[in-house]
């Protein structure tokens, strides 16, 4: 009887399988469509920033969530498709997703316009992960990170205007065309600039992504434009003082230990490295020398003296900000309702709705406001399946490196800390989150499969 059911079992899967790869091979152009709307996705996420600010600064509230239809139409054509099979993940994420809206409504603060603005980022963004895993391959991930460096050269050149522009400035205009300025405070009358984003958080994710891509292209180079590579590379070393951001320069560290931990597989990568670090550190005592390199990278270096004496060193602001940031969120379950405060409210649209201010209504650490909108049973059910889906994503990355194959191991040196801890509340974090969590699982297929 168990053989007979057994057999059964199999057949079915046979006849599965078989519909699946028919369905997929029929699909040709509706997966070239799909490929173009990750595109438009992409170019949404670089340039939204640009469109609240200077181009339709009247329409800067609606554009806040430009990419939801784009990601909302790619997740339901996808289904249609049957290009995005059955996921644990992503069920689990529109079951809380639903529920925390109601509990949001009737237990929370009662907002729904606030509590839809929170499911969104489980329902609708959180899926186009497995969207850009599916649909992309590993060529579209290689072609997308040419397309990454060769923006972030233009790009570099924008945030020197900015940073050394008046906030008073054109390019340094704030969303809605505010003349105050979209800078963040910096260093003295220095000002962090927000590149083409909307807040100065999207110049350190854009440049942090670009970091993975440089390193990895240094190891193949004929994948790449070779004029392109090494004016990417250098806008990236111009980019970290500029930025001034503390956490862009850990970042490129964090993806350096990456490529060290690659090369430690493969040694005759060592040589390669070294001349990348002797060439880097060359290139910068250049740049040392021209007087607006200087005035950046010594106001830089004022920032991290500045938040040492205030957060200690960078040991502490590590372990404050993840180890820390993990025990004050499990401290934290026990005191908020078991329903939570509401979807929706630690986003910082929501908590304008809710406040009228942009003060972080919850938390701005990201654990701490998951459970504080969902309370602790929700919350944690989230946050232990971004873990388990981060390990997941690790040990898939790990095992094409094992098959030498370096590219979704640099990507991950960024995406991992996006999908167990990156900030989803503000819709520029999410984006970035969402994109390279899909570009590293799109990494670990096959080329020009779709499997």
């Amino acid at each position: 009887m168990i053989g007979k059911i057994g057999r059964v079992q199999n057949r079915s899967k046979l006849i599965f399988q078989k519909h699946w790869a028919w369905s997929r091979t029929t699909n040709d152009d509706q997966i070239l469509v799909l490929k173009k709307g990750i595109w438009i996705y992409f170019f949404l996420l670089i340039f939204e920033g640009s469109l609240r600010k200077w181009f339709l600064p009247f329409l800067a509230t609606p554009l806040l969530i430009v990419r939801d239809p784009i990601a909302l139409l790619l997740l339901l054509r996808s289904w249609q498709y049957r290009l995005l099979p059955p996921n644990f993940y992503v069920f689990t994420f529109q079951i809380i997703g639903v529920l925390g809206i109601y509990t949001a409504f009737f237990f929370g603060h009662g907002n729904l316009w606030v509590a839809l603005f929170g499911a969104r980022i489980f329902m609708i963004h959180f899926p186009m992960i497995f969207v850009i895993g599916q649909i992309f391959n590993r060529d579209d991930v290689v072609q997308m990170g040419r397309m990454i460096l060769l923006i972030s050269i233009p790009m570099t050149f924008l945030i020197a205007l900015q940073y050394y522009s008046p906030q008073s400035a054109w390019v340094n205009r704030g969303v809605a065309g505010d003349m105050n300025g979209a800078g963040f405070s910096g260093v003295g009358s220095f000002y962090r600039p927000p590149a083409t984003f909307s807040f100065t958080n999207g110049t350190t994710l854009f440049f942090s992504l670009v970091g993975c891509y440089v390193l990895y292209f240094w190891f193949h180079q004929k994948e790449i434009n070779k004029l392109v590579l090494i004016f990417s590379t250098l806008s990236l070393i111009a980019a970290v003082p500029l930025s001034l951001s503390r956490g862009l320069s850990l970042q490129i560290g964090l993806s350096f230990l990456f490529v060290i931990i690659a090369i430690s597989r493969k040694p005759q990568y060592t040589g390669k490295i070294i001349a990348a670090i002797i060439s880097a550190v060359i290139i910068i005592l250049v740049f040392s020398k021209l007087s607006f390199f200087e005035t950046s990278l010594t106001n830089l270096t004022g920032r991290f003296e500045l938040a040492s004496q205030a957060e200690g060193n960078i040991e502490n602001i590590l372990n404050n900000r993840f180890i820390g940031g993990l025990i004050a969120s499990l401290k934290e379950s026990f005191r908020v309702p078991f329903f939570g405060y509401g979807l929706g409210m630690g986003t910082n649209a929501g908590g304008f709705i809710l406040s009228g201010n942009h003060d972080f209504l919850i938390s701005e650490l990201e654990w701490a406001r998951i459970i504080g909108e969902l309370g602790p049973l929700m919350g944690l059910i989230i946050i232990f399946l971004r873990l388990l889906l981060g390990i997941k994503i690790t040990l898939g990355c790990y095992k094409k490196l094992t098959q030498d194959d370096f590219l979704p191991w640099m990507l991950l040196s960024f995406g991992l800390f996006s999908i167990t801890q990156g900030g989803w509340a503000q819709p520029t974090s999410l984006g970035f989150s969402i994109f390279i969590v899909g570009l590293t699982l799109a990494s670990t297929k096959p080329i020009n499969s779709h499997e």
